[in-house]
């Protein structure tokens, strides 16, 4: 995943590109550098995945098995810190050499997507590849992959298959995560050359061939992915600075940022008309390159400050690393809660990220939680799924959605771990209309509530009270009245 880097990181690499393009992405209007799609297809597949609103994303690769942070301690740039004193090249060989180690003999992907359905989730997005190149998948284009190391004698030897299997057994929508650069590949970081940082390391303009095989090494990687795993809706491209030059705006260019002579164009339109032949309506998710090849957005470990009126979803940890790490510190179900809600009021969808051992398993604590997010989703899941965004979206901790059609309000109120329930609960503005019954998911009462002045106050049931009870949120569904 792209890291958080300072601004003095940005100015001297090609990434400058792609962290300003994601900087402007989040200051600028809503809608700056989103297109819509026009093909009937990828629309509909896009009204679709933005019912679902809830999706986990899974980062499993080498790096698992000495549990450290994915890909990035290979990158040679001053912000990486290593947990190491050996020499650079040697601490690279050490990394590839996980693949010897990696055996998960205990790979269990329906583990994986019980857990994800009894948190609510609906959607997931698998790492067949990360920036370090180590293949998830049984692809003929290189030996550097799962299927060809200890792990490759196992029935379940091409893993991704078998992830994606489990997942649409349980009828989620099925997403390719596909890094662009790869830094094991010889035509990306050639060896010849030093690796200074996460771009290839040679002149594209002055050895094309090579960057042309490199090109055709990915188009036959996502290709493989594309004929060979089934189903597929969703291919989540990452590594933002592989983009073609002409992406590159005024708002960058306001940011005096280095403007590169040359860019690593991997030829997107070619790759999309490849991968939607083979999987028609198929949403390609391009992140940062702002066009017609990022159908949705993507803001990372963050919530946008507002409601933005294009299709985006949040992609954000559970814990905090995206890849699985020894001692990991999870998030609350109720902070996690509380995020999907903000994020479905503003229009967005949660993307949450969860990383299985080198074993193959989920940890018991990260399962535990998502049970945790999964009780209150199937009592309340109804103010969440199929839902649309609001004018009014938020009053303090209280935040609104409305069915497709509008004619159903939700009221979400966020309450704080072991906040003692109020006997009452207020917001402004979203006024029920008059006579229209409240109805309180959490038990399916009717409450009482009426309209003082602008501000609506909506008592709750003595049995709620008695109970004792905490609660991450209570969300109230009512037939809306005039604007």
């Amino acid at each position: 995943m792209i890291l958080k880097l300072a601004y003095k990181a940005f100015l001297f690499s090609f990434l400058t590109l792609a962290a300003v393009c994601l900087k402007a992405q989040q200051n600028t209007p809503s809608s700056s550098g989103y297109e819509w799609p026009t093909d009937p297809l990828v629309k509909a597949k896009l009204d679709k995945w933005q019912d679902l609103k809830f999706g986990m994303i899974i980062h499993w690769g080498i790096y698992a098995v000495p549990g450290i942070v994915e890909s990035w301690s290979i990158c040679s740039e001053d912000w990486i810190e290593r947990d190491s004193t050996i020499a650079y090249d040697d601490y690279k060989k050490w990394y590839w050499g996980l693949a010897k180690d990696f055996n998960p003999v205990n790979f269990n992907p329906e583990q994986w997507a019980n857990a994800a359905k009894d948190a609510g989730m609906r959607y997931v997005v698998f790492t067949t590849k990360h920036h370090d190149g180590f293949c998830m998948f049984d692809t003929k284009e290189t030996g550097f992959k799962i299927s060809a190391g200890p792990f490759k004698n196992n029935p379940r030897a091409d893993v991704a298959k078998y992830v994606f299997d489990a997942f649409r057994k349980n009828d989620f929508m099925i997403g390719a995560y596909f890094s662009k650069p790869d830094w094991h590949s010889e035509y990306y970081w050639w060896p010849k050359y030093a690796t200074a940082d996460r771009n290839n390391n040679y002149d594209i303009r002055k050895y094309s061939w090579r960057w042309s095989q490199y090109k055709k090494y990915t188009y036959n990687q996502i290709g493989e992915l594309m004929h060979n795993y089934g189903s597929v809706d969703i291919l989540w491209l990452d590594g933002g600075w592989v983009r073609p030059l002409k992406t590159v705006n005024e708002e960058v260019r306001s940011w005096g940022a280095a403007i590169p002579a040359w860019s690593q164009d991997i030829d997107i339109p070619a790759i999309a008309t490849m991968a939607r032949k083979a999987q028609p309506g198929l949403l390609i998710v391009d992140r940062t390159v702002h066009g017609l090849y990022e159908d949705y957005q993507t803001p990372e470990q963050r919530i946008p400050d507002r409601q933005l009126d294009h299709p985006w979803e949040s992609c954000m940890t559970l814990g905090n690393a995206w890849g699985w790490v020894p001692n990991e510190h999870f998030k609350s179900a109720t902070k996690v809660i509380h995020s999907l809600i903000e994020i479905v009021a503003k229009g967005g969808s949660l993307l949450l990220g969860v990383g299985p051992r080198a074993d193959g398993t989920l940890e018991a604590e990260a399962i535990q939680r998502l049970e945790e997010i999964g009780k209150w989703m199937k009592i309340n899941g109804e103010a969440i799924y199929n839902t649309r965004t609001t004018p009014q979206y938020q009053d303090g901790k209280t935040f609104f959605t409305k069915n497709k059609t509008g004619t159903l309000m939700y009221a979400l109120v966020c309450l704080d771990d072991n906040e003692a329930l109020p006997s009452a609960i207020e917001w402004k503005n979203n006024i029920p209309a008059k006579g229209t019954k409240m109805t309180l998911l959490q038990n399916g009462e009717t409450v009482k509530w009426v309209n003082d002045n602008g501000v609506v106050k909506v008592s709750l049931p003595q049995s709620l009270l008695k109970t004792g009870s905490f609660y991450p949120a209570l969300a109230f569904s009512f037939t809306p009245g005039k604007p």
